[in-house]
């Protein structure tokens, strides 16, 4: 969430960045305004008329004590009429800030400076690529054929149990989803990452903490009954480990990683692009969450990108980086970066990381503050990246590995699968 101080101090800057997302700001940014202007006034005026009543009551004191029982009655009734209106400019203020919060979390993050304009992927800027493309045979099949061939995913037993989006991981597929899960959280524990297992269904207090809510609830499923939400990624159960906490600059950096299943509905998503493993409902992900000091986050952001970049490498897949531009950023987003590899037999690229800096956005929404040498609170400045998604990862590597004898295993996770090969 913005600042109103920045709002107060610089609303056209504000208009004008969020452009770059695409995002017009105008209207809500006047209306933030105007509450804030209005909810200040009834302080002002709240403030004065508690002024007022405090002289008033010792006014009465000094009334009854020189026997002035009328004048007294007489400075009782200002009294009431005076604390009437307090109630009454109290409720008034309450109204303007709701008002007020109510515009604010609809405005979306600032995106950086260096944020390209544009209005979808197709803008956005590939900053990095790296790895070999494979040449493979021209009987060489897509990951879902792959993964029937050897009998290692199985996509219509997960229709049987649940719906489609949502596949049943068998033997040889099952070992390799876990043996990833476990060299991607070593990988980050080496890189001096906590290990967390976080819930994974989190409250509506967490959702807008990390600005899932109110801007995703379609997106999100959700276990009525309790208000719970089933988590879309581990980066709103972890980041909110430190909601409504007050750090010391000597606690920076704090690095995180968790694994969990994620849950996604992904409304209005088909076609082709959604076959096997390309998009589901339920998917594994280990995350990295990062917490900096506002003036250190810039280079926090370079040490994920290239901490996730050395992890794909270590798999052997073909990569790109792209810096997203405004209009494909997140809502809660300053800057991201997306990583992409390439699918050999889909001929395609597919996403499997994105790391971001929310700058002090989700800061502000979690209450997640410092006391800086001064001792004055300020709000931390927050980071997230994939480090990784599998679904993505494992149809690249089925697709990129395949031979006529099996599909070859990356020497990087052959200790955690046991196997070199599936066939």
């Amino acid at each position: 969430m913005l600042t109103l101080k920045l709002l107060r101090e610089n609303p056209d800057f504000v208009i004008e960045r969020l452009a770059v997302k695409n995002f017009d700001a105008k209207e809500i940014v006047k209306g933030i305004l105007e509450q804030d202007k209005l909810r200040r006034q009834y302080q002002t005026e709240l403030d004065n008329t508690l002024a007022q009543q405090k002289l008033k009551a010792k006014e009465i004191g000094g009334l009854m004590k020189n026997g002035k029982k009328e004048e007294a009655e007489a400075a009782k009734a200002d009294v009431a009429v005076l604390k009437a209106r307090s109630v009454e400019l109290t409720n008034l203020m309450e109204e303007s800030s709701r008002k007020q919060n109510d515009l604010l979390v609809l405005l979306p993050n600032i995106p950086v400076a260096i944020v390209p304009l544009g209005k979808g992927a197709e803008d956005n800027l590939v900053v990095k690529t790296g790895g070999d493309i494979p040449s493979l045979a021209e009987d060489a099949l897509p990951h879902w054929e792959i993964a029937r061939k050897y009998d290692i995913i199985d996509f219509d037993l997960g229709v049987k149990l649940t719906g489609a989006g949502f596949p049943v991981y068998k033997g040889k597929g099952a070992r390799l989803q876990r043996a990833l899960i476990d060299y991607f959280l070593d990988f980050n524990t080496g890189a001096g990452y906590l290990e967390i297992e976080p819930p994974i269904m989190v409250n509506a207090d967490s959702g807008f903490g990390t600005g899932q809510l109110p801007d995703k609830e379609a997106q999100m499923y959700c276990a009525v009954l309790d208000n719970f939400y089933m988590v879309p990624t581990a980066e709103v159960p972890v980041t909110n480990i430190y909601r409504d906490v007050i750090l010391q600059p000597s606690d920076f950096p704090v690095k995180m990683t968790a694994y969990t299943p994620c849950f996604r509905r992904e409304a209005g998503s088909y076609g082709k692009d959604v076959r096997g493993l390309n998009r589901l409902h339920q998917f594994d992900k280990v995350e990295c969450v990062y917490l900096s000091l506002p003036e250190k986050s810039a280079d926090a952001l370079d040490e994920m990108v290239a901490h996730v970049e050395k992890l794909v490498q270590s798999l052997g897949l073909p990569y790109r980086i792209l810096r997203l531009c405004g209009g494909d950023m997140s809502f809660t987003s300053a800057i991201t970066y997306d990583f992409e590899v390439f699918s050999a037999a889909q001929q395609r690229w597919l996403e499997v990381s994105s790391v971001s800096n929310f700058e002090s956005f989700q800061a502000n929404r979690l209450k997640l503050r410092y006391k800086d040498a001064d001792g004055k609170v300020q709000l931390a400045h927050t980071l997230n990246g994939s480090s990784l998604a599998l679904p993505r990862i494992v149809a690249a590597l089925l697709e990129n590995n395949q031979t006529p004898d099996g599909i070859i295993m990356p020497e990087a996770i052959r200790p955690y699968t046991r196997f070199d090969k599936i066939d």
